[in-house]
């Protein structure tokens, strides 16, 4: 049986209950982090808590008690005895109406980890027919309103894709569903900037700051032709996987060379320091 932590309490899974009032249910009201647990340690816990933070101003809620979170986070990893896996922490609004206004209630918090299978080395994606809004108020923030994730995600599936990807509303690259998006020009390794509308991923700027990556806009024109010589996934918990087809375009000879040699120096990273 899972240990959850549920408002300050930890929990077992079946005895864990929030209100069907929860703003996060009724109006995806929140936010919320997603992380790796190697050997029983949360990797990169520090940027997460940032980010969380982030996301939680962005939206108008109450400042979190990252501490509170921190301690939580270790609690659940112990209480499950996680050694590789993954935590979620989510954040909402708490009780509120029925509708979009809310409540001045005391904000939720909600820790849950799960053991985790090895993430495959490659991947095929599909480019969604729907664009990413880079204006939207949430455009950014990793929010608990993820139901165009979800049907995009759904649809990539059936075209035989484990991950969709977005472009904005100017055309230009954006991320995927639950990763950003790395890309080989020429010999430079380039990712959409953050004004693009995509997520300040973890792992993203983890591979821009220690591995030299570069972030500039990436027309839609260029993916599908041989001005891409190769082009990978990031997330915390895929890493580094590189990218086989965009829809039915094959990437020859996937995983190239930056995409082993990033996938390897990020395993290295993590060896070396468990909260970079």
């Amino acid at each position: 049986m899972a240990i959850v932590f549920v408002d300050g309490k930890l929990l077992e899974e079946s005895k864990a209950k929030i209100s069907v009032f929860d703003h996060g249910v009724v109006a995806g009201d929140g936010v919320f982090e997603a992380l790796a647990v190697y050997d029983g340690v949360p990797f990169a816990l520090n940027r997460h808590l940032t980010r969380l933070a982030k996301s939680v101003l962005g939206v108008g809620l109450s400042t979190p008690d990252v501490k509170k979170i921190e301690a939580a986070v270790y609690d659940v990893i112990g209480a499950n005895k996680i050694d590789f896996g993954k935590v979620r922490i989510t954040y909402t609004a708490g009780d509120g109406p029925l509708g979009s206004e809310r409540l001045n209630s005391a904000p939720r918090i909600i820790v849950a980890s799960a053991p985790m299978s090895p993430v495959p080395p490659v991947a095929r994606v599909s480019i969604a027919p729907w664009p990413r809004n880079e204006f939207g108020v949430l455009a950014g923030l990793k929010t608990t309103s993820y139901a165009e994730n979800v049907v995009a995600l759904a649809w990539a599936k059936r075209q035989g894709s484990s991950e969709v990807i977005f472009r904005n509303t100017q055309d230009l690259l954006c991320e995927g569903s639950g990763s950003n998006i790395f890309v080989v020009i020429g010999n430079r390794l380039v990712t959409p900037p953050l004004s693009s509308g995509c997520l300040a991923g973890v792992t993203r700027d983890l591979i821009v700051e220690f591995l030299g990556a570069v972030e500039e806009d990436i027309p839609m024109t260029l993916l599908k032709t041989k001005s891409i010589s190769e082009a990978f996934l990031s997330s915390s918990l895929r890493e580094a996987q590189a990218i086989t087809h965009f829809d039915d375009f094959e990437m020859k000879n996937a995983p190239g060379p930056y995409s082993i040699s990033v996938a390897s120096a990020f395993r290295e990273l993590i060896k070396e320091n468990q909260n970079p």
